[in-house]
């Protein structure tokens, strides 16, 4: 098969462009291109996928004590890391300085489960349910130890803030599926303390703001500044956006793109509440994901909510949960926290696959980074705690192209580090765009004189991980 052309980015419109065309037909024709519809056919190679789910668990969860059993952190519970495992490696100053740094074996029991085998923590009944459609990697590296650089490395490929989020660099690579919903959506479980979260991490940085990452909100008014104001009623702002289309004069880049927002905001007054208002949903959906699902902003709620945007055809919806930064009192809080989104990660994973959308559609669920073998602060027999830790944590991935029923690489018997098959972020941002028919070296956004990209100048697809 012949290499596919690189993917055409939207047009550049500016006054130059639009004045050459000596008619506001053209700019017309120009704005309306903006605000379409758009599905590619110059996709580098066949896509497995085209919609993505992005479960974000921020503050990072234990892979100890949800995926990756140690049993010999069990039978030296207690007992120092050893420098030959630790290996000089950098700590964290919450824990670096320590007087020890004793082993901690998690409290909680592991079984396998499915045809696959695949081990599972019993704070996890709900999704071990469904591990044979998961692939579980156990090997994710980052190169961040603290929290915002680390989140903002994950979700944009950098460590410097101000980069595009991955979900932007799609929304410009691939465009919209559904011309009456915005192309990237973003939620966030409501009541949640945790770490601090930024707009930054969904927006789209030197891309146009077109790309940027829509924020969903629980109550009457899911998007902010969406409705009307006072005084002006739907018939009149159509008016107001027929006169600014077919106003005079020259439009530059981001006078259309402001007008294309304006016109995607007058579409969505109606397709988000439509979205958001769960009550045509029967029964046996809240039997599914749970009575949490009824209330507005919950996690469960969510969930149902991302499964109707990607019904919709939503290009890519980002879901994130706070509070898995346990540096102390692990065992209480990551029960709460499990019990909060154990349920309804299954349930749209298998409603999804219920539905038929599971096949093209990516999910994804887990953290920043993983969390240390040792315990940070005191450790007894019922609790402990555990610090950052980037050389190695777990996440999985459903549906979309990635290989079912698979268990990923293996960290060493402490789990400290990573003993083979390691999955980087930019490998794993490699991988997720190939499945979505992107080549990551060649989707690419000039920038103050150099070309940029989501993986920047690394990043290899993991064949193991694809189905």
């Amino acid at each position: 098969m012949s290499e596919l052309p690189p993917i055409s980015p939207s047009p550049r419109l500016d006054r130059r462009t639009l004045l050459q065309g000596a008619s506001l037909g053209v700019a017309g024709a120009a704005l309306a291109r903006i605000g379409s519809a758009q599905d590619p056919t110059e996709l580098h190679h066949p896509p497995r996928a085209r919609r993505v789910v992005h479960l974000f668990m921020s503050g990072g969860p234990s892979q100890l004590d949800l995926w990756d059993p140690k049993p010999l952190l069990r039978e030296r519970n207690g007992e120092e890391l050893p420098d030959s495992v630790r290996q000089g490696q950098r700590l964290t100053g919450m824990s670096g300085n320590q007087a020890s740094l004793p082993l901690a074996g998690s409290i909680f029991e592991f079984k396998q489960h499915g045809e696959s085998g695949t081990w599972a923590s019993e704070l996890l009944p709900h999704t071990a349910a469904i591990v044979d459609d998961l692939c579980v990697v156990r090997t994710m590296v980052t190169d961040a130890i603290n929290h915002d650089p680390a989140a903002t490395f994950l979700l944009t490929g950098s460590e410097i803030a101000g980069r595009p989020s991955a979900g932007a660099w799609l929304s410009y690579g691939l465009g919209s599926l559904n011309r009456d919903l915005p192309e990237f959506c973003v939620m966030v479980t409501q009541g949640k303390g945790g770490q601090p979260l930024y707009e930054r991490l969904w927006g789209s940085g030197f891309l146009s703001a077109r790309h940027a990452g829509v924020q969903f909100r629980s109550g009457s008014d899911p998007v902010l500044f969406l409705n009307d104001p006072p005084g002006i009623d739907r018939a009149t702002r159509r008016r107001m956006l027929d006169a600014l289309r077919g106003a005079k004069g020259g439009v530059d880049e981001a006078g259309a793109a402001r007008t294309a927002q304006a016109e995607l905001a007058f579409r969505m007054q109606v397709s988000v509440p439509e979205v958001a208002d769960l009550s045509d949903e029967p029964e046996s959906t809240f039997e599914l994901y749970g009575e949490e699902a009824r209330s507005p902003g919950t996690f469960a709620a969510n969930c149902l909510i991302a499964r109707r945007l990607i019904e919709r055809d939503v290009r890519f919806v980002q879901l994130i949960h706070q509070g898995w930064d346990q540096h102390g009192g692990l065992p209480g809080a990551i029960r709460t926290q499990c019990k909060e989104t154990d349920r309804a990660s299954a349930a749209l994973v298998t409603d999804l696959k219920r539905r038929g959308l599971l096949d093209d559609t990516l999910v994804v669920w887990g953290g920043e980074f993983g969390r240390t073998c040792y315990s940070q602060g005191a450790l007894s027999a019922t609790n402990y705690g555990r610090d950052h830790h980037p050389r190695c944590a777990s996440m999985w991935m459903a549906g979309g192209g990635i290989r079912a029923g698979h268990t990923h690489g293996e960290t060493d018997e402490f789990g400290y580090n990573v003993a083979r098959d390691p999955v980087h972020v930019h490998d794993l941002n490699a991988t997720l765009l190939h499945l979505l028919g992107i080549d990551h070296e060649r989707l690419t956004y000039r920038h103050q004189g150099r070309r940029f990209r989501l993986t920047d100048v690394h990043g290899t697809v993991i064949q193991p991980l694809l189905g």
